[in-house]
């Protein structure tokens, strides 16, 4: 789509645009006066031929009429022009009506018999028809769409044979004895299609022409010149699709075309699995069993022997028990299969970028994320930018999308800035193929650069370009630092056009293609991916849906600028790693035997800037390297909301496609009755699975065609035929005629026969912020709204569809982020994670009860059901780290004195829990730093950010108090770990600092007791000890971040802190429900009162 690099900005329902950075002085103009001259017959815009001159229908008044009104008047109508009644006269590339022939003039063969081709019969052509037909509001229905035909009207007459030789059984008397070839019809069972030919009636049986024995082959067509050039033709053309390096092993029904050898490597599949060695996956699973086995024993024991002077204590720590083994039952079956998956990307170039052709794979549209520009360091937006500018794939297949949802003017110039840069940036990584390729990590790596490089020239350009990056940096930050103070009247263009931003709530969309259109390319002349910036527009009054809205937004703009079949959605933060990335992703997606039933490819995070003991877990490698291979090996990962790679499709809430069972064979060797009862109930499963399917189709399966809102339109494809008016795509996509042609293209691609004025158009309307109203879009439709964590039901709306996921390892990381490394950051990240899935617990989509009957398989559904009650474990957790000091604090226990039974079942439950930790990070590869890191913040976590986001999702669920969401601050460059020392008070830390005190002064409590009474109040005290210690070990990283790069204590927290401990010591001691009220004992003290 050219813009003529102008910023498109503008209001659907104003019906306005806003051009800036135009030659002239911006305006305020309608659409039609953009969309150039109108067909006065049905409001369409009359296209623009060759040479850039508008088509004229009438040379005598040049009455503005489009080409398919004008050859639909000439082929239906009465030929002549509305205005001045003159017959029309056939314009070259039109087809020849009856009274042309007394015409004279240049022959016009390719067009003037409208030849239909088998291209035009694509779901190209017919979502190109449909656009034609609906484009515009004002424009009326047509029956027919120039160069597009029914399927009615392709006959065995119209489709020209490209190789006249072929006859069907007979000889033809017109073609000489030499020249016949004989092939038999490809609706006979011996046969092979061998060139597009009419397809007959299959009804008509046609036996092959018989050939005489004693004629020689010649008579025939075999042996001829005609027939050696089609074999040699033939051969060259099989010689092109093979590859010679062999592989065995795999069926040869499975490939897509028969007549390649399965030694193919190019055909091979472009993936497989790779399951955990039985020698470490077995051990893993039978300790499972032993431990589920000690649970019950452990927990037959506790409740078969109550604490009786210690009731309460008692009773809430083994409720605490059985909530934990329950939460860690739905976490640890899912982990029952785990795998790892491997790639072919040689294969997948072998097969998709063959020598001397366009490469075929698929396009991808890429989507980047952002809202606050002082938060979301621009220069780290940019860094993402580049690296996706500049990833290692065609570049006419990629499209990045920026959404900017805070509309401002600092990301808008950083960006064509960015845009600038990219001109040097992007030739120079793809001519040394260096990683990774977001110059800020790139220059600062500290590695050896000149590693495998041999060309002289490379020190010297990368000398250049580090100075065109620090030039580059300067400008940026300047761009910063002109942005902290904002003018009274607002920010103001270059043009001096005020910015249509500059009021963050009440603005209109902006669309702007900064490379992409034509004469934008690099320093070396060669093409450039697409970059367009997208600001969705804004007004009062409606619920904008944070994040999950513009990601919405983006499908559809995408889809009428790009419309990819494949998407990437990263944050502003995450920058490709890997160049190969979108080539890893696509040997899954585009996999002929199982990319079908694929609807995302999930990467693992990983982030840059984290201190090397990563004090608060925030790698997450427990998560990323045994959970979701665990779910790899189910129904796949689920969608963790960046580096995730959709196929467009499946965020339209189409369902997977279902794999068709082969015939059953049946059995004569059964009796009669027997037949007769399967008849019986296999009639009644028909009927049912009939009904169902009849259901499914009207809500889920695509349609290729679109006539009008009464009548649906006949299927283009068999298989297809289903009917679904207009009125009903409408309700589930919006009222856009672009975006709905758009959706029935499977393979993506641009409906043809959109002009640039009615894609802007389009573009404006769909990202309009009453567009989603009364339809399917947060609820069925793309990124589904409900919950702060979008990214959950999002992937768990697609499984229950039917889909499955894949989790993709590669050997170098496919992308890289900044994580929050503060302690207060941290929190408040996990503190809206934990919202999220508190949002979804309580909502209708809760997996608990939700999707039941579909495709969420039982495991799979295990995992979704752990993923949203967690936070609920904060409650129980709490409690359970109170008990220690509380015990050492009244000197109770939990559990009555140990036998020699209850001492082996504790022994055994720790040796179990151990072993399974350790044969964990066996399989999955984590470390036993990155475990014990991931143990101790799930106890920060649960005793801080989880009891926090339970509170604030019942009051937001219940009783409708909105909590607002904080977008989590990206790391600067102030220095490597400056985040890490720096202390934000937030009231989080207040809970887990209250219980590290309470339980230290109940040791010294404890410890002092036992100094006192002797060595036999050692022995009891141990437990209780044991019991403290743990809580204070898994504190242990909230204390030092805490205490800061200076080792002290902030003051507010030490006040609060001890304020609460005392309290609740003082309210203790006062109410001490274990002291006996009763039986008082009186002594006499032996003085005289009297």
């Amino acid at each position: 789509m050219d813009t003529k690099g102008r910023l498109v900005a503008g209001s659907h329902n104003r019906n306005e645009f806003v051009l800036i950075n135009a030659d002239e002085i911006a305006r305020v103009t309608s659409v039609k006066e953009l969309s150039g001259q109108i067909c006065q017959i049905c409001g369409d815009e009359i296209e623009i031929s060759l040479d850039g001159e508008p088509f004229v229908a009438c040379n005598e008044c040049a009455f503005p009429v489009c080409r398919p009104c004008y050859e639909y008047e000439r082929r239906e109508g009465n030929q002549a022009c509305p205005q001045c009644k003159t017959r029309y006269k056939r314009i070259k590339g039109c087809p020849r009506v009856e009274g042309d022939e007394e015409e004279d003039g240049a022959d016009d063969l390719e067009n003037e018999f409208d030849i239909a081709s088998q291209d035009r019969r694509d779901s190209h052509h017919i979502a190109a028809a449909m656009l034609s037909a609906r484009l515009n509001i004002n424009r009326g229905s047509q029956p027919h769409v120039s160069g597009i035909s029914t399927p009615a009207e392709f006959d065995a007459a119209s489709v020209a044979t490209e190789i006249p030789l072929l006859t069907y059984g007979e000889e033809d008397a017109g073609i000489s004895s030499d020249k016949h070839a004989l092939i038999v019809p490809p609706f006979m069972s011996c046969g092979k299609r061998v060139h597009p030919m009419p397809v007959p009636d299959p009804s008509l049986t046609l036996p092959p022409r018989p050939m005489d024995p004693k004629k020689d082959l010649a008579d025939y067509g075999y042996g001829t010149v005609a027939w050696k050039e089609r074999m040699e033709d033939w051969k060259r053309k099989q010689n092109e699709k093979l590859q010679v390096v062999k592989h065995e092993g795999y069926n040869r029904d499975e490939f897509e075309d028969p007549d390649l050898p399965v030694m193919d490597e190019g055909r091979q599949p472009l993936s497989r699995k790779l399951p955990i060695p039985s020698s470490k996956i077995n051990p893993y699973r039978l300790i499972i069993l032993l431990r589920l086995v000690v649970l019950v024993l452990f927990f037959h024991y506790r409740i078969l022997h109550p604490v009786n002077d210690a009731y309460v204590l008692w009773l809430l720590s083994v409720i605490c028990e059985i909530w934990f083994a329950v939460s860690w039952i739905l976490d640890q079956f899912p982990k029952w299969c785990p795998i790892e998956r491997e790639t072919y990307l040689d294969r997948l170039s072998l097969r998709y970028e063959k020598e001397g052709k366009s490469s075929e794979l698929a396009s991808v549209d890429i989507f980047v994320s952002t809202v606050d520009p002082l938060k979301e360091p621009p220069l780290i937006t940019a860094n993402t930018v580049l690296s996706i500018l500049s990833v290692d794939y065609p570049v006419d297949k990629v499209a990045c999308y920026v959404s900017d949802d805070g509309a401002a003017m600092l990301t808008f110039e950083a960006l064509s800035e960015t845009s600038e840069f990219a001109r040097k940036w992007v030739p120079f990584c793809k001519k040394f193929s260096i990683e990774p390729r977001a110059p800020e990590w790139y220059f600062s790596q500290k590695v050896d650069y000149l590693r495998d490089k041999v060309d002289p020239a490379f020190v010297r350009e990368r000398r250049a370009m580090k100075r065109e990056y620090e030039e580059f940096k300067v400008r940026i930050n300047g761009l910063v630092s002109t942005a902290q103070k904002v003018p009274e009247e607002g920010w103001t263009m270059q043009d001096g056009t005020p910015w249509p931003g500059n009021n963050i709530r009440d603005h209109p969309g902006m669309i702007q293609v900064f490379l992409g259109h034509d004469g934008v390319r690099d320093i070396e002349g060669n093409e450039l991916p697409r970059l367009i910036y997208v600001s969705r527009e804004k007004r009062p009054g409606f619920d904008h849906h944070k994040k999950a809205g513009a990601m919405n937004a983006l499908v559809r703009v995408s889809a009428i600028i790009s419309n990819a079949p494949f998407l990437l959605n990263v944050d502003c933060d995450h920058y490709i790693n890997n160049s190969k990335a979108l080539r890893e992703a696509m040997c899954f997606m585009m996999d002929p035997i199982s990319g079908k039933k694929i609807c995302y490819v999930q990467f693992p995070q990983r982030f840059d800037g984290i201190d090397r003991h990563d004090r608060y877990s925030n790698r997450n490698v427990v998560f990323f390297d045994i959970n979701m291979k665990g779910l790899d090996g189910i129904q796949g990962p689920i969608y963790v909301g960046t580096g995730c790679v959709f196929r467009r499709q499946a965020l339209y809430g189409y369902d997977a496609p279902v794999k068709k069972k082969p015939p059953r064979r049946t059995c004569n060797c059964l009796p009669k009755w027997c037949c007769c009862c399967c008849c019986r109930s296999k009639k009644k499963n028909k009927k049912s699975k009939s009904n169902d399917k009849k259901n499914n189709k009207e809500v889920t399966k695509q349609i290729y065609a679109l006539e009008n809102i009464e009548e649906g339109i006949e299927g283009i494809d068999n298989e297809k035929s289903s009917l679904m008016p207009q009125i009903k795509f409408e309700k589930k996509f919006g009222q856009s005629p672009v975006f709905i042609a758009s959706t029935l293209m499977e393979d993506g691609g641009v409906p043809k026969g959109a002009t640039t004025a009615s894609l802007l158009k389009e573009a404006i309307h769909v990202i309009s912020c009453g567009y989603e109203d009364k339809t399917d879009w947060g609820k069925e439709v793309g990124w589904i709204y409900g919950s702060v964590t979008e990214d959950i039901l999002t992937g768990f709306k697609m499984h229950c569809h039917g889909w499955r996921s894949v989790y993709c390892i590669p050997k170098r990381p496919a992308f890289k982020g900044s994580a929050p490394i503060n302690l207060s950051d941290r929190l408040h990240q996990v503190l809206r994670w934990a919202l999220g899935s508190v949002e979804i617990f309580l909502s209708r989509h809760c997996p608990i009860w939700y999707g039941y009957g579909c495709g969420l398989k039982p495991l799979e559904r295990f995992s979704y059901i752990a993923s949203v009650v967690y936070p609920l474990t904060s409650i129980p957790l709490l409690i359970y780290c109170t008990l220690p000091a509380v015990c050492l604090l009244t000197g109770k226990f939990i559990v009555p004195e140990i036998s020699n039974y209850a001492s082996l079942l504790f022994m055994s439950l720790f040796v179990v829990i151990a072993v399974t930790s350790i044969l964990e990070m066996q399989w999955g590869g984590v470390g036993i730093h990155d475990w014990w890191r991931n143990e101790q913040f799930w106890v920060i976590g649960g005793v801080s950010s989880h009891l926090f986001a339970l509170f604030q999702g019942l009051l937001k669920v219940l009783a409708g108090v909105n909590t607002n969401f904080t977008v989590t601050s990206k790391g600067g460059d102030d220095g490597e770990f400056s985040e890490l020392y720096l202390f934000k008070w937030t009231s989080l830390l207040i809970p887990p600092m209250t219980l590290l005190i309470i339980n230290v002064i109940g040791v010294i409590v404890g410890v002092s007791d036992a100094i006192s009474n002797g060595y036999d109040s050692w022995g009891p005290l141990f437990g209780r000890l044991f019991f403290a210690i743990w809580v204070i070990v898994h504190l242990y990283p909230f204390l030092k971040g805490l205490m800061g790069k200076q080792d002290r204590l902030p003051t507010i927290i030490v006040v609060w802190s001890i304020l609460l401990a005392s309290i609740l010591s003082l309210l203790w001691a006062r109410v001490n429900p274990f002291v006996s009220k009763g039986d008082i004992v009186l002594e006499v003290c032996g003085l005289d009162c009297d």
